[in-house]
């Protein structure tokens, strides 16, 4: 439907008046139209994550408006945002939730021409728009069927409790759907859209589901009772199938049900189809059946205290005999001066004579016949005060008449006893009554049509079940003082010749009673088939569970044509059943489901004190929502444990499918609300004290580095987190863009969708922060103080190693690197370098053997043991063993060593390979001083990088040909090594050379490594290439190296730390590739930084040394306190 919106323009009149000259051309109306949208109200969710609103960005404002006027100048720029405070109130004044039910589709069966129609504002009260449907939906056939059983089994104590807990359990219900429904409107849905929007789509979809269910076995109910009034009561000689052997007779009535059954409901599902509005007219019609049906059961019991009506039940000793097959509830009669064996002698006896043989307990019993209905004014309430429960097949007797047993042989079958069906027990008999105070929705499921809906949900709910609690604990109290106990019990009226029992008290005549209940029935069953597949229409259309979203389509007019045909299927599972005492404890289990959560929703809601939680029914408590919770809870259990375990099951299952698979939904829910109030206690309890060694786990902080089109760069940084946590603990995925928050708002968003969606890819659980800094190194700094809440901060840094650190000195080279690694230090954190990252393996990769390696050098807290077990718990490494090397100087004794680290790691339960590696102290060699001179060679061209554009010239040039000369003097066998381009933005393109060294891992002997050839990385001029090759031909020799701007010191005057710090990097390096070159992943203890900030350079060189020649590499900085323990 199209709404129109108008806004009165604020200014004076005069200037009013010239822009109603101008725009409305002679128009009365002095208001200009704004907004202009069109409402699909049969839609809760169209797949945006909010609910539609009325309220501020529920729709797009028209942009191109102009305000004019002066008053409101200070706000015109928000406009746009922000709508004017007469905008909205007329906005809200416009808002309609209509329910697509069944008057709005009976208007688009009357529209034949597609023309407007206006929006009538809903009239209907408290009493014809609530209290009626609720007491037409809880008043049907448990009472008119099963309640006088109900009562003759339990007693009226017993039945007076059954129908207190359950009555009970709805008004507690009612009072907490009452609260949630007064907070805002309520559209179609009813239970669905209350649950779902205050616990969240997981919770409302399963339990929606369940309420469908509900619903639907519920219309399979009152078919069944539809049939059975039929067939028993009304033309029993309609039966299809018939049978002459008394055992069989159950069987038979259960194949006439599922045959007419099926029958009706293949009628009613094609009234539904053509029509709903012809259920909608005959709704009056089924009400007044209800309604005149209770008053004859009223006026039968006033009459019964001066009239009874005359119903003689006939019994052999204390057995109640079924009335059929004879006429007379005697033995022998007198038929003139002769006396002659009955009708009833004959079905005892094998023949129609007085000397012929008889049933032994016949013989042994006189024939007494009394009254059915003695009367309200009669004794019998205290013979039916207490229960009289029985098995299955039992005979009903009465107690107090006297009775000689038969023999123990003695043979019943084929005998006109009333047999019980089935066995009764408190549990099922609570269990076949609960539908009967279902119902209480029918009021909040028509709010878009009410008047005044916060007002008459409420009233009319409550009245409604005050008054059916009234009627059914009347009735429990009349029945058992006007009915005898044995007709109580017998449950079809076999003793009072196949009448319904109810019907015999009622008055004017039992047929008020049976044909009120076969329409009330009846109608009852149709509403339920126009009533569940418009709930699974509002499931569908939410889009919360995929695969049911087909049955969200239907006719032109938005008649439910899939979800009816669903709906009718499920209800013939129901028909199959064929037993209307099997299928009322079914639907009891969902219903008891819906009304629970309805409960917790309202106790949730109340307990969080949320801001929009304003109920306008002030009249609830959450203690009353908690014991109503617990109440449906208990019920489910008592009704039928296995039932119940089912019923929780399917829920369970709904609900991890919907958190799987379904749409997301943002719906201010509760449970995200218990979610915050959760993480917050939790989190002020985290601060009460350090992580123990023993809880201690690796709470990641990931640094991703982006591309300019904010992709990330290194994915297998997310497959390694994902490996390595497993799901468990925290993880924060982090990056940096360069600038300022304000430019770059939007990439930011950009970003952390990317991210997100790389995260679901890996399967990565965390969050995502990406900040704006004026550069990376700051952004990085600001990401490890400030990440996390709370006790929930990382305390490991997870980062890729930068491979291009030798083309920029920038932040976002090796200095912010080195910066971050010392960040990292004085936080206390632990930091995790991968190398080599893109060599990762992915989640999807299965190595089939293989070894992790650990290069145990130094202890800083554990961590690198720690690391490949988390490791090995991951599908990915699960075959690949663990071997813990360490470095065993020239004093140490390695067998002891040895020994030590297997018992270390035999009381840290860890399972590896140990091996000590000795490494002896030898000579420092020519490569490591040459390597070292190349090293201090580039840190020297660094603080050069002041010089004039000329000297610049000339010393890149030395630095190139001295490089030249010492690879010359170095054997062929040497490894080579790779020159890598520089980033030197004052040096023009033309003069630009940047030269680099990085040598490969060295070995002597028959261990030295295969590398690749010298690379070298220019940008040449013609000149420069004729003096190059020039240069390549001539030999230099070492004395012909010469420093000609003191840029490259004699290996004398070479800083003597570098060199130690060169040569252990080369002699462990060899170590290492010799014993893992082949490993699918090395870990080793990353050194720590100089303090002197002037060697920074040279660090990431010793560890680019260090690690060169090997596949995968994690380098491990401990935070400084120990993660792994060997005590319990």
């Amino acid at each position: 439907m199209f709404q129109r919106f108008l806004v009165t323009a604020v200014g004076s009149q005069a200037e009013g008046h010239e822009m109603h000259g101008a725009r409305g051309g002679g128009q009365e109306e002095t208001s200009v139209p704004i907004l202009e949208y069109l409402r699909e109200p049969n839609r809760y969710g169209d797949g945006v994550p909010k609910e539609s609103s009325p309220f501020i960005n529920s729709t797009d404002i028209d942009k191109g408006i102009v305000y004019e006027g002066k008053n409101l100048a200070l706000f015109e720029e928000e406009m746009d945002r922000n709508p004017m405070v007469s905008s909205l109130l007329n906005r809200l004044a416009n808002y309609t939730n209509l329910t697509q039910g069944v008057r709005e589709h009976e208007e688009a069966e009357n529209n034949e021409e597609p023309k407007k129609k206006e929006v009538k504002a809903p009239q209907m009260g408290t009493f014809i728009g609530v209290y009626l449907p609720c007491l037409q939906n809880i008043l049907g056939v448990i009472l008119f069927l099963r309640l006088t059983w109900i009562v003759g089994a339990a007693g009226i104590f017993g039945s007076f409790w059954i129908v207190f807990m359950c009555c009970t359990c709805t008004l507690l219900t009612a009072i907490s759907m009452s609260a949630i429904a007064t907070n805002g409107v309520v559209p179609a849905g009813g239970s669905y859209y209350m649950i779902s929007r205050s616990l969240g789509p997981e919770f409302g979809g399963a339990v929606g589901l369940c309420f469908y269910l509900g619903t639907t076995f519920a219309g399979a109910m009152y078919i069944l009772g539809t049939i059975e009034i039929l067939l028993t009561y009304i033309v029993p000689s309609a039966a299809i199938f018939k049978t002459e052997d008394p055992s069989q007779e159950k069987q038979a009535m259960l194949n006439n049900m599922r045959v007419y059954g099926t029958c009706t409901i293949a009628l009613m599902a094609t009234v539904v189809f053509v029509g709903v509005k012809y259920v909608n007219k005959l709704a009056l019609v089924f009400l007044a059946c209800v309604i005149l049906s209770i008053f004859s059961i009223y006026a039968g019991v006033i009459k019964s205290g001066f009239s009874p009506p005359d119903f003689p039940l006939c019994l052999l000793g204390n057995r109640t005999l079924a009335w059929k097959d004879f006429d007379k509830c005697a033995k022998v009669i007198t038929e003139g001066n002769q006396t002659v064996v009955s009708q009833l002698w004959q079905l005892f006896c094998n023949g129609p004579f007085l000397n012929a043989t008889c049933n032994e307990y016949f013989t042994l019993n006189n024939v007494t016949k009394i009254q059915g209905i003695p009367g309200i004014a009669s004794t019998v309430i205290f013979e039916n005060i207490w229960s009289n429960y029985e098995p299955q097949g039992e005979m009903l007797e009465k107690k107090g008449l006297p009775s000689i047993p038969a023999s123990e042989g003695e043979v019943n079958v084929g005998l006109p006893y009333v047999f019980s069906d089935i066995a009764t027990y408190f549990t099922m008999l609570v269990g076949i009554y609960f539908p009967s105070v279902t119902g209480i929705m029918a009021g909040s499921n028509r709010s878009g049509d009410l008047k005044d809906a916060q007002k008459s949900i409420p009233t009319g709910t409550l009245l409604a079940i005050i008054t059916t609690s009234f009627i059914y604990l009347s009735c429990i109290i009349l029945f058992g003082a006007c009915i005898e106990g044995v007709l109580l019990r017998d449950k079809f009226g076999e003793s009072v010749n196949g009448n319904l029992v109810i019907g015999i008290l009622a008055w004017p005549s039992p047929w008020v009673i049976v044909i009120g209940s076969f329409f009330s029935t009846c109608g009852a069953g149709l509403q339920s088939l126009t009533g569940a597949p418009r709930l699974m229409q509002a499931i569908a259309r939410d889009g919360i569970v995929p695969f049911l979203q087909v049955f969200g389509h239907g006719k032109a007019n938005g008649e439910p044509t899939w979800a009816l045909l669903l709906t009718a299927g499920i209800c013939e599972i129901g028909i199959l059943i064929a037993s209307l005492d099997s299928v009322a404890p079914i639907l009891s289990m969902f219903f008891l489901m819906c009304y629970m959560f309805v409960n917790l929703a309202c106790a949730l809601q109340t307990l969080l004190r949320t801001p929009n939680w304003r109920p306008r029914f002030k009249y609830y408590h959450w203690t009353l929502s908690f014991l109503g919770m617990s109440l449906c809870l208990a019920l489910m259990f008592i009704c039928s444990w296995y039932y119940a375990l089912v019923a929780m099951l399917i829920a369970g299952c709904i609900y991890k499918y919907i958190e799987y698979r379904g749409a997301e939904k943002e719906w201010g829910d509760g449970i995200r609300g218990l979610s915050l109030n959760a993480a917050r206690y939790a989190l002020l309890r985290l601060e009460d004290g350090p992580t123990h060694t023993k809880n201690w786990r690796p709470q990641l902080l990931i640094l991703l580095n982006l591309d300019p089109e904010q992709n990330v760069k290194h994915p297998r940084l997310l497959s390694l987190t994902t490996q390595l946590k497993a799901g468990k603990g925290l993880t924060i995925v982090g990056s940096v863009l360069e600038g300022t928050f304000l430019e770059r708002h939007s990439e930011v968003q950009n970003a952390e969708q990317n991210i997100k969606a790389l995260m679901g890819v890996e399967k990565t659980k965390g969050f995502c922060h990406v900040v704006v800094s004026s550069n990376r190194r700051d952004g990085v700094s600001h990401l490890i103080q400030s990440s996390g809440l709370g006790g929930m901060k990382h305390n490991t840094v997870l980062v890729a190693w930068p491979e291009l650190w030798r083309q920029s000195d920038g932040p976002g080279g090796w200095k912010g690197f080195v910066d971050m690694v010392r960040e990292t230090t004085a936080a206390h954190q632990a930091l995790l370098v991968t190398k080599n990252t893109d060599r990762f393996p992915t989640n999807q990769e299965r190595f089939s053997g293989g070894t992790i390696d650990v290069w145990w050098i130094v202890h800083d807290g554990g961590l690198l043991m720690l690391l490949p077990f988390l490791l090995s718990q991951h599908k990915v490494w699960r075959k690949c063993k663990m071997r813990i090397f360490t470095v065993a100087q020239i004093d140490d004794n390695s067998i002891q060593m040895k020994k030590d680290l297997q018992l270390f790691l035999y009381q840290l339960r860890l399972d590896a390979e140990v091996e000590v590696v000795e490494m002896l102290d030898n000579d420092i060699s020519a490569f490591t001083y040459e390597r070292t001179l190349v090293m201090e060679q580039r840190s020297q061209m660094l603080k050069q990088m002041q010089l004039s554009r000329i000297e610049k010239e000339r010393e890149i040039q030395s630095i190139t040909d001295e490089s030249r000369g010492a690879t010359i003097r170095k054997n062929s066998a040497r490894p080579s090594l790779e020159f890598q381009p520089m980033d030197l933005d004052d040096i023009p393109k033309e003069a630009q050379l940047i030269h680099d060294r990085n040598a490969a891992a060295h070995a002597s002997g028959s261990d030295r490594l295969t590398v690749p050839p010298e690379r070298v990385h220019m940008t040449w001029t013609k000149e420069k290439i004729i003096a190059e090759k020039n240069k390549s031909k001539e030999t230099v020799s070492p004395e012909g190296v010469r420093d000609v701007f003191n840029m490259k010191p004699e290996w004398g005057n070479l800083n003597q730390s570098n060199v130690r710090r060169m040569h252990t990097a080369v002699r462990l390096n060899e170590v290492v590739v010799n014993k893992s070159q082949d490993a699918r992943l090395v870990l080793l203890n990353m050194p720590g930084p100089p303090k002197n900030k002037q060697g920074d350079e040279n660090y990431m060189e010793f560890l680019e040394v260090l690690t060169e020649g090997l596949n995968r590499v994690l380098m491990v900085r401990g935070g400084g306190s120990e993660v792994i323990t060997i005590y319990s």
